[in-house]
């Protein structure tokens, strides 16, 4: 639903029109169901006027002689109705002296007809084709004709019986069914104006929603599209203009860190140089050795803050096979890593970035622990991996710690055994890039288990 040329977009008035249009459509329905749909269209009985003609019919017939009357009776018949009148002597009014109607709504029209005729304690008997009166041989109307005919037979004061047939409803409906269609249109129309408006209000929002999923992994997603009333193109406007400005934040901190590369490494080429003229072949190992080193922090941590994964372009893979690649690329150096799980299971990430994060859970795993393996699982809304060993595990109040980058639990200096504690940094940086979440948990019997969870569906 879009408002008119000229009309401020905004979500108040769109409820305001939607409410004006269940109206508008409850009016118009009801008007062409009043217009085609016949009975419904006529005044109720009490309000046709029937009862009158039939009370001014009565008193003339009462007070013509039994004679006339039959023929009186004929004469008063108009295209609504017939009348027939009936002596005492036939068996019409035996039958009807005795009929019983529990029928609420025709209790109401009697009480109302003898009302009219200004007696209250007038017998009359109001019944229709399929009723039980309208069966006697004497009663005078084509049955064949008029399977639906309507009756209502009122006695006169010397026990002769007066009976008005309607051969064909003249009047419409009883008033509490009226009412229930009338509010059955309300309500129809209402919940599809409301459905209609809510889709529409909703849409927006879910959009919004979606790119602020997909904008949580992917930095450079596409800036959404300012649609919906005003109050949510200005929210979308809004988050248009911050994520340019963490994408542009994140583009100048990619420009810094590679001039920090640089420039980091000349003083340290200038060092090696310097390090030639060192007589003491001693000193100027242990001085190469900590250029190396250095140059090896240098490259992991810019490695590390870069991430320069993060440029890659999410697609669909086979996250069981990439587990596959990188257990037989450790099975080339010589290290057996055990799989369990599905032989395929599709994903949508980034595929290289989370090899390089599975490879330093696993690499770690084969360097301090024992009995490395990897299990894929895939639940309603995740896909589950766990990089798990039999080692020593981690002291449970430094499970957390371990996350924290340079931070290590091998004491020594040895770079080569300690690592420079960007491992797990990494790979939980990864994981999260993702919408997911990288927990470590001790096992039973000992080892360790790294889980990564991944939201399963796309964002």
């Amino acid at each position: 639903m879009t408002l008119p040329f000229g009309i401020r977009d905004t979500i108040a008035k769109r409820l305001c029109a939607a409410i004006m249009l269940a109206v508008t459509g409850t009016l118009v329905l009801t008007w062409l169901l009043s217009s085609f749909a016949s009975s419904f269209a006529l005044p109720a009985l009490d309000r046709s006027g029937l009862f009158e003609q039939a009370a001014s019919i009565t008193r003339v017939i009462q007070a013509a002689p039994p004679s006339l009357r039959s023929r009186l009776a004929a004469a008063a018949a108009t295209s609504d109705y017939q009348v027939d009148w009936y002596d005492d002597a036939t068996p019409v009014p035996a039958m009807l002296r005795i009929a019983t109607d529990t029928d609420a709504a025709r209790d109401a029209w009697k009480a109302t007809m003898a009302a009219v005729l200004g007696d209250p304690d007038r017998r009359v008997v109001i019944f229709r084709a399929d009723d039980g009166e309208a069966y006697l041989p004497a009663l005078h109307y084509d049955r064949a004709g008029h399977p639906d005919a309507y009756f209502m037979a009122i006695a006169l004061d010397d026990q002769s019986w007066l009976v008005f047939t309607a051969l064909q409803r003249s009047w419409g409906m009883y008033r509490s069914i009226r009412i229930a269609i009338i509010c059955a249109i309300l309500l129809l129309s209402t919940l599809l104006v409301s459905a209609v408006t809510a889709k529409q209000l909703a849409a927006p929002m879910k959009r919004f929603v979606a790119a602020a999923r997909r904008f949580g992994t992917d930095p450079r997603a596409p800036p959404i599209e300012e649609t919906g009333p005003a109050e949510f193109r200005m929210a979308i406007g809004a988050f248009n203009a911050m994520q340019a400005q963490i994408a542009r934040f994140i583009s100048d901190r990619t420009e810094m860190l590679a001039a920090i590369s640089h420039d980091l490494r000349t003083p340290l080429t200038r060092m090696r140089l310097r390090g030639e003229f060192v007589e003491d072949e001693d000193q100027q190992r242990r001085l190469f050795q900590d250029v190396d080193e250095m140059q090896t922090m240098v490259d992991e941590a810019l490695t590390f803050f870069r991430d320069n994964a993060a440029e890659e372009q999410s697609t669909n893979f086979d996250m069981a096979e990439l587990l596959r690649t990188i257990i037989d690329d450790f099975a080339d150096q010589g290290s057996e890593v055990g799989y369990e799980g599905p032989d395929h299971v599709v994903y949508f990430g980034r595929p290289f970035a989370l090899k390089r994060a599975f490879t330093n859970l696993i690499d770690n795993a084969r360097r301090y622990a024992c009995l490395p393996s990897v299990e894929l699982s895939v639940a309603a809304d995740a896909v589950v991996i766990g990089v798990k060993d039999r080692g020593h595990g981690i002291p449970p109040d430094q499970l957390s710690q371990v996350f924290a980058p340079f931070y290590r639990l091998e004491p020594s200096r040895n770079r080569s055994t300690g690592g420079y504690g960007l491992g797990l940094s990494a790979a939980r940086t990864i994981v999260r890039a993702h919408g997911g979440e990288l927990e470590l948990r001790n096992r039973d019997g000992g080892g360790l288990g790294a889980i990564s969870t991944l939201p399963r569906s796309p964002t």
